[in-house]
C-alpha cells in the first residue's frame, strides 16, 4: 500500500519553503509538520538581525561594552562560524555583516558604494578579535557586528529534519528556499530528486541531485546584485576587500547536513577561482558553473 505524503508550504526567512512528509497517520504528520515549521520560525525570530529582541540584536547592541550571556544553541553556532572562518583562510566571517551598510543591492538606479563607506565598514570586520568565554561573547569595538545570515537558513533546515526524524518519520523532505535536507528516501524507496537552478535562466535547471539521508544547499551570485557598466555585482562580499566575488556564477554543494552543504557553496564562492580546490579538499560533492557558463564538477552518487 502506497504511504500518503503531506505536503505543507510556508513562509519564513523572507522565502517560500516546504516539508514533504511520508506518514499513514495523517494526524500525527499534521503535528510533527507544524512543529518542525514552528522551529525554522522560532530560529528566524532568534537570529535575525531585524528584530529588537533577537539574540543577534542583542550580541550587536552591546558591542564595545560588556559580554552578553548566550545560550547552548548560541555558543554551538558560534563554534561552527569559527569552524568555517578556520577552513576558508578567515573568508568566511560572520562580523562582514557590516558591509550592508555600504551595498545596497536594492537601489534604483544602482550605483557603487562610497569609498569611505566601505573603507569604515572593512575596517569594522574582524571574526579574530570576537571574544568568547564559555556562555558570553563580546564584541570589543562598537560598531561591530555579528550576523548569522550565513548559516542559519540551513542550521533551520536540520533542525527541521531532527525535529522530524525525532517524531519517528523515516521518510522526509525540508526546503528552506531551495536548501535541501532529507530524512532517508522516499517511502517507495527511490531517492529524493531535486533540481539545482540554472543560475541565468529562470525556471531552468543544470543538474539533478539524488539525495538519501544527504542534504544540497546552493550559493550564487544571483539572488541579490545589479549590474552596473557591463559587471554583475553580486552579495557575497570578500571580508578583505568589501567587494563582490566575481569568478563562480553557482555552487551547489552536497554534504550530510545543510549547513555544511551551503558553508561549503559560500566559502567556494569566496574562493572563487580556488574554490574547487576547497571543495575537494572537503571531500563533498559539488556542481558550480563558472564565468563563462561551464559547469564543473558532478553530484551523482559515487
Amino acid at each position: 500500500m502506497k504511504m500518503p505524503v503531506l505536503r505543507r508550504t510556508f513562509r519564513a526567512m523572507a522565502a517560500d519553503n516546504e516539508l514533504q512528509l511520508a506518514a499513514a497517520d495523517s494526524v500525527q504528520a499534521e503535528r510533527a509538520a507544524a512543529a518542525a515549521i514552528a522551529d525554522v520560525k522560532r530560529i528566524e525570530a532568534k537570529y535575525s538581525r531585524y528584530r529588537e529582541d533577537s539574540v543577534t540584536t542583542s550580541i550587536n547592541r552591546a558591542a564595545g561594552g560588556a559580554p552578553v550571556n548566550i545560550d547552548a544553541e548560541t555558543a554551538a553556532l558560534l563554534d561552527y562560524a569559527q569552524r568555517c572562518h578556520d577552513i576558508s583562510d578567515g573568508l568566511f566571517d560572520i562580523t562582514s555583516g557590516v558591509l550592508r551598510r555600504a551595498w545596497d543591492f536594492g537601489r534604483r538606479p544602482p550605483r557603487l558604494p562610497d569609498a569611505a563607506a566601505l573603507s569604515a565598514a572593512c575596517a569594522l570586520i574582524g571574526w579574530r578579535e570576537v571574544e568568547r568565554d564559555g556562555g558570553r561573547v563580546r564584541l570589543p569595538r562598537a560598531g561591530m557586528e555579528i550576523d548569522f545570515g550565513g548559516i542559519g537558513k540551513e542550521y533551520a533546515a536540520d533542525r527541521a529534519a531532527t525535529i522530524l526524524r525525532d517524531a519517528g518519520f523515516a521518510h522526509a523532505l525540508v526546503n528552506l528556499a531551495g536548501d535541501v535536507r532529507v530524512i532517508g528516501t522516499q517511502a517507495d524507496g527511490a531517492p529524493w530528486r531535486v533540481g539545482i537552478r540554472h543560475p541565468r535562466r529562470d525556471g531552468a535547471v543544470i543538474a539533478y541531485v539524488e539525495l538519501a539521508d544527504a542534504a544540497v544547499a546552493t550559493s550564487g551570485d544571483y539572488e541579490r546584485f545589479f549590474e552596473l557598466d557591463g559587471r554583475r555585482y553580486c552579495h557575497i562580499l570578500n571580508p578583505r576587500t568589501g567587494m563582490p566575488v566575481a569568478h563562480w556564477q553557482s555552487v551547489s554543494v552536497v554534504a550530510p547536513l545543510c549547513i555544511v552543504a551551503g558553508s561549503c557553496a559560500t566559502i567556494a564562492m569566496l574562493k572563487e577561482g580556488r574554490g574547487e580546490g576547497f571543495l575537494a579538499a572537503q571531500g563533498v560533492r559539488y556542481v558550480a558553473v563558472g564565468p563563462d557558463g561551464r559547469r564543473v564538477g558532478d553530484v551523482t552518487a559515487a
